[in-house]
This record gives structure tokens, C-alpha cells and sequence, in this order.
């Protein structure tokens, strides 16, 4: 995953692709550490998807900015729109069935 530290980059990351998921954690955080590989590794079954992540300790700007106020948070985009936002609680294996449903219908 991508690592975005600027809200201009993350805006520009949001608007070039046509699928965009962003993942929101930091180092300090335990279940960030024991979801984001979970979360790599099924995101490999969806090579169109552009991928990356906040850290939001460094990042705060952006955090405030996208109202993220619980971590780990992930936010879909589709065509620059905002369709998925998941925080604390998260089951690969729903954001999995959610990200099919977009992804089979665009590619």
C-alpha cells in the first residue's frame, strides 16, 4: 500500500483511479498491526484497486480532514465518490463481499 501523508495527495490518489480504498491506522495501534496484512492479502485478489494507507499518528491533517475519529478505519472510493467507510470493528470478509460487488460491476 501506498503510504499518503498530504491531503492534496490523498485527494489526487482519490480522483486518478477509478476504485480507490484507503486504509487509516498507525504502529501504535494492535488490531492495525494484526488487520493490515489480513487486509493486504485479500485486497491481492483485487489487482485494479488502487491501494494505500494513512498513518495517523504523522498524519493528523488528514485524519480531521476525512473524519476518521476511530482506527483502523478503510474508506472506498468509486469514481471519486466515497461508498464504503468501515471503522474499529472490521470483517475482512465483509469488506471483501462489499469490494466484489464494485469491483465486478466496473471491471
Amino acid at each position: 500500500m501506498k503510504l499518503l501523508e498530504a491531503k492534496e495527495d490523498l485527494e489526487d490518489f482519490i480522483e486518478k483511479d477509478t476504485m480507490a480504498l484507503i486504509y487509516f491506522g498507525s504502529k501504535g495501534c494492535g488490531v492495525c498491526t494484526a488487520l493490515k496484512p489480513k487486509m493486504e492479502e485479500m485486497l491481492e485478489s483485487f489487482p485494479k484497486i488502487a491501494k494505500a494507507q494513512v498513518d495517523v499518528e504523522k498524519s493528523l491533517e488528514l485524519s480531521a480532514a476525512y473524519n476518521i475519529f476511530t482506527i483502523p478505519a478503510i474508506l472506498m472510493y468509486v469514481e471519486g465518490k466515497e461508498v464504503l467507510r468501515e471503522a474499529r470493528y472490521i470483517s475482512v470478509r465483509e469488506i471483501k463481499d462489499k469490494l466484489e460487488r464494485y469491483y465486478n460491476m466496473l471491471f
